[in-house]
């Protein structure tokens, strides 16, 4: 599969728009990262590059998303808010997709890896970055990378063992008298220090964009003012004809710890917005709900608790029991995996049972399959019986086969080879 011409040349008048924070760097945390000279620009590569410690694989692209969330509003009011940081891949070609979250190595397709090293899936963000003695970085991510939930630390959790552990040129190995995470220190400072170079707010403010309860936009202004500070597009999302995400897209030359981030035109990324119409609402103003389940808050109200001895209430956890043994547990997307941490689901009382919310959105059961995403508007109302969750009246779901190590398992309410349980473990 080739990749389009417009991935395989970065114009040279593109570096003028590089700012001079993405230009390569040897300011690193702990140990020594790898040393890059005469690396290759990701997406530009023609055949498979055998040292993944200068040149990510399979993800190649960063991709750097930012939420605009009013109702409830996260973040300041003159800002945009942090989703995170992942990559994006097509087989030997790679691509670097920023997204103000995490890193992220996405293929290229819209698909990426996800949850890729089990061990290095760690609890605990906020002690390994104040360990390290960046309490200027946890402070601002204190302010601006924030659950809306209120559950910063699983936030950034789920970002680093899902993205941030698929990039290559973190693997420990890659680093000369290496200490232990520091290359998730690296991950969260880069986020951070990507991020302060997209000033989305002031890009489209200049542009006459600003925030209005009445006033309304077109996509091609909105377009034109995000492209003006960097050279290349962006892609924009709308939820109910309203402004909430900016991905802002790159390719990387080098590692990224000390390689050079050069802006790039989206992979492929489809903005859903309006030609016309789109209102870009005030913070605090009324709006919808957040646009992901993942992005940041600083007023939203006090998250419900679990009552002691009543499951299926507040916020808990959704242990797996497959063959009379506990093993796993089902994790934001719905699916089931046997490592690693479990995800954090809120239920919450709707009729005679209850629905269910993870990071990534509302839960139902789609096309006979458990899935939770943004993009379910009418999740599914469960029950519960002996402590398990029921659909239907059964408590029992199915998969093909067990997942182990980093594989998830789809869960189906149809019978197949293997049976499972779902339990409810209150937080």
């Amino acid at each position: 599969m080739s990749i389009s011409s417009t991935f395989r040349q970065v114009p040279k008048a593109l570096s003028s728009f590089i700012p001079a924070a993405l230009i390569a760097s040897n300011t690193v945390l702990g140990g020594s990262p790898a040393t890059c000279p005469d690396s290759q620009l990701s997406c530009q590569n023609t055949t498979a590059v055998a040292d993944t410690c200068c040149f990510n694989a399979p993800g190649g692209q960063l991709l750097l998303t930012q939420f605009w969330d009013t109702n409830p509003p996260t973040g300041p009011n003159d800002s945009w808010t942090v989703h995170g940081l992942w990559w994006a891949s097509l087989g030997e070609y790679t691509l670097l997709i920023l997204i103000l979250i995490l890193v992220r190595p996405d293929r290229c397709d819209g698909t990426y890896d996800q949850y890729c090293d089990p061990s290095r899936e760690y609890t605990n963000i906020s002690s390994i970055i104040s360990a390290a003695g960046q309490t200027d970085l946890l402070d601002y991510m204190n302010t601006y990378w924030k659950d809306y939930q209120g559950d910063d630390e699983d936030f950034w959790e789920h970002e680093w063992d899902k993205h941030g552990t698929c990039i290559s040129t973190l693997e420990p190995s890659c680093y000369t008298d290496y200490k232990p995470q520091e290359e998730v220190v690296a991950y969260f400072q880069k986020t951070v220090d990507l991020f302060k170079t997209l000033t989305s707010y002031t890009f489209l403010s200049a542009a006459g964009v600003v925030p209005s309860t009445t006033k309304t936009y077109t996509s091609a202004e909105i377009f034109a003012a995000l492209a003006k500070p960097r050279g290349v597009q962006v892609a924009i999302q709308c939820r109910n004809g309203e402004l909430d995400e900016i991905w802002y897209f790159y390719n990387v030359r080098g590692s990224i710890q000390t390689g050079e981030f050069v802006p790039t035109e989206p992979d492929g990324a489809k903005s859903n917005c309006p030609a016309t119409g789109i209102k870009y609402l005030p913070k605090g103003s009324t709006g919808t709900s957040p646009s992901t389940t993942l992005s940041t808050v600083t007023t939203a109200p006090p998250s419900p608790t679990s009552v002691p001895g009543v499951p299926f209430s507040g916020r808990g956890t959704l242990p797996v029991t497959s063959g009379g043994k506990n093993n796993g547990c089902i994790i934001s997307g719905g699916t089931w995996y046997t490592t690693g941490t479990c995800a954090t689901f809120t239920a919450a009382a709707s009729g005679t049972g209850f629905t269910l919310t993870s990071s990534k959105g509302k839960c139902a059961v789609s096309n006979n399959v458990l899935t939770c995403a943004a993009s379910i508007t009418a999740p599914t109302v469960f029950s519960t019986a002996d402590g398990k969750l029921v659909y239907h009246g059964s408590s029992s779901f199915y998969t093909s086969s067990v997942p182990t190590g980093s594989v998830q398992a789809s869960v189906s309410v149809m019978q197949q080879a293997t049976a499972l349980t779902i339990g409810w473990k209150g937080s």
